[in-house]
């Protein structure tokens, strides 16, 4: 094979890097990976929050990277994505959630399973579905767990629609804010994406460690 043909072949992808995913796939990639974060559990890895903000800030008129994507269809792509997995893992839910989920050997899945449990059980339906959306992998786990729990369906569709919009509407606004605000801000893409995926996972540490002090309490004879 001559050097001309080795550079013609494209870059393996890499489904857990945002900018690889955009580069290679564009607004369908938001769309395609969206629906399988928040609608099949096996999508429970995949970056939905850093993939919206950089999305977000590769949309920005006059930008220098070599990526650029339309804002209008980077949003249809997030709410279509979104709405339309959390539905479906909904009613994957409904005809067996709990069976798919036991034979899962991924310790953060049942992680996120337990933390998804706690809080419908704490906020109730609303509340919980609308907060689930901002913490990675519970926002995977509690729409099949809300069909198994038998959540109102009205009452899911309902609550995962107005969360699913301002969880992709929000973080996709963030992105371009930045971008539109701070000059040539795509050459710090890769610094950037990881501030947001530390602060994307503070609510789940969080969670965890407001759960492990309750679960000390209780175990103290005192």
């Amino acid at each position: 094979m001559s050097v001309s043909s080795l550079a013609a072949v494209p870059q393996a992808v890499n489904l857990l890097d945002a900018g690889s995913l955009l580069a290679t796939f564009g607004a369908l990639g938001i769309a395609v990976v969206l629906f399988a974060e928040t609608g099949l559990l096996v999508g429970f890895f995949l970056p939905g929050d850093s993939l919206l903000f950089t999305a977000g800030l590769l949309s920005v008129p006059g930008g220098h990277g070599a990526v650029h994507l339309s804002l209008s269809q980077v949003l249809i792509a997030a709410v279509v994505g979104a709405l339309l997995g959390a539905q479906t893992g909904y009613w994957i839910g409904r005809r067996g959630g709990r069976t798919l989920l036991a034979r899962s050997r991924a310790k953060r899945l049942h992680e996120g399973a337990a933390r998804a449990e706690e809080l419908l059980e704490r906020y109730g339906h609303a509340r919980a579905i609308v907060l689930a959306r901002f913490v990675p992998v519970v926002r995977t786990v509690l729409n099949p767990l809300a069909g198994a729990l038998n959540v109102p369906a009205r009452i899911f569709t309902v609550w995962q629609i107005v969360g699913g919009l301002v969880w992709t509407v929000a973080l996709v606004l963030a992105g371009y804010g930045l971008g539109s605000s701070v000059p040539n801000v795509d050459r710090y893409l890769l610094p950037i994406i990881a501030v947001v995926v530390i602060v994307s996972l503070i609510p789940l540490a969080a969670e965890l460690m407001r759960s492990r002090g309750r679960r000390t309490a209780e175990g103290d004879p005192s």
